[in-house]
């Protein structure tokens, strides 16, 4: 976007202003100290629609991508402030951008996850049955998303790509974690990834495709359905983030396939770069804070906090600051 004009960058130095402060809002709660610092930074320096862009989109995407919250949801909002959705091609190469910085994620994973995915490698090999078998069941789960990925992808874009059904997505999860929380769900289960079924593992992956819709959560219906499907929270969380692992890395190199070009074009290379490596060290930190506060507070947080930017985007959208 380093091509739009000066006076266009001004009028939305505001909006990202806000952005900044929210993301400094999220990274206390979810990045601790060093995260609030970079908030801090971009605060005092969203005057240039360039890297800080970047910086702000990577922060969105590495906090929120595997945490069950929606990152497309909060992505799309994000362009929305920072005023990158005002023509055609500049939200198509900010919606790739914002496809193409998830490497950033998925690099975090295998960053955390490495002896897990060697068991899977293991496996691949023969020389692992547990890892053959939660392989197996990653593979299954990626079917379903897949099938209904590519035939509903146009009408979910057209149909669902706006604030009002993100916000109404957010609501919903939110109401649906609260009640499964107050029913005890998460805590009655105690299954482990080796013993997912194939049965199940289809299940889980054929929920995730809800997550087409942008505010659901990719994270929250793949934990749901694990939890569902008899798999232990700890467990659920981590086959989200194996499951995850595909996902991402599928949709990224369709994407940047298809618009990586003109995404280019338009940010060059360095932006994107930029907007990879805070997503990557975001994800790391989000990544291990989500680990350790499940098993110490249990899933109620994301509940609550899925209301309230809920609640709040369909707010602002009433005011008329977003839409």
């Amino acid at each position: 976007m380093s091509t739009f004009p000066a006076a266009v960058r001004a009028a939305f130095s505001e909006r990202r202003a806000v952005v900044a402060v929210s993301i400094m809002a999220v990274a206390v709660l979810f990045g601790g100290e060093a995260f609030a610092q970079s908030g801090e930074a971009v605060l005092l320096q969203a005057i240039e629609l360039t890297w800080l862009d970047a910086v702000i989109l990577g922060l969105v995407e590495g906090i929120t991508e595997y945490l069950p919250v929606s990152s497309t949801g909060h992505l799309l909002v994000a362009n929305d402030f920072l005023g990158l959705n005002d023509t055609e091609e500049a939200e198509l190469a900010a919606d790739t951008f914002a496809i193409c910085i998830q490497s950033g994620a998925i690099l975090a994973v295998l960053f955390l996850y490495w002896e897990r995915i060697r068991q899977m490698l293991d496996g691949l090999l023969g020389k692992s049955e547990e890892g053959r078998q939660i392989l197996i069941a990653v593979l299954v789960a990626f079917v379903p998303t897949v099938i209904i990925g590519l035939t509903l992808d146009s009408l979910v874009e057209d149909a669902l790509f706006g604030i009002l059904p993100i916000a109404i997505a957010w609501v919903v999860g939110g109401l649906v974690i609260l009640a499964l929380q107050r029913a005890n769900w998460f805590e009655r289960t105690t299954g482990e990834l080796g013993n997912l079924t194939m049965r199940s593992a289809f299940i889980i992956g054929a929920m995730q495709a809800i997550a087409l819709w942008p505010g659901v959560s990719r994270s929250m219906t793949v934990i749901i359905a694990g939890v569902l499907m008899g798999l232990s929270l700890r467990a659920a969380v981590e086959f989200s983030f194996l499951l995850g692992l595909l996902t991402l890395t599928a949709a990224t190199a369709f994407v940047g396939l298809k618009d990586g070009a003109e995404m280019i074009e338009t940010f060059g290379v360095v932006n994107p770069l930029i907007g990879l490596l805070v997503a990557f060290v975001s994800a790391v930190a989000a990544v291990k804070w989500m680990v350790n506060w499940l098993n110490e507070k249990g899933f109620e947080i994301f509940g609550w906090y899925r209301l309230v930017i809920g609640i709040g985007a369909l707010i602002l959208l009433g005011a008329g600051v977003l839409g």
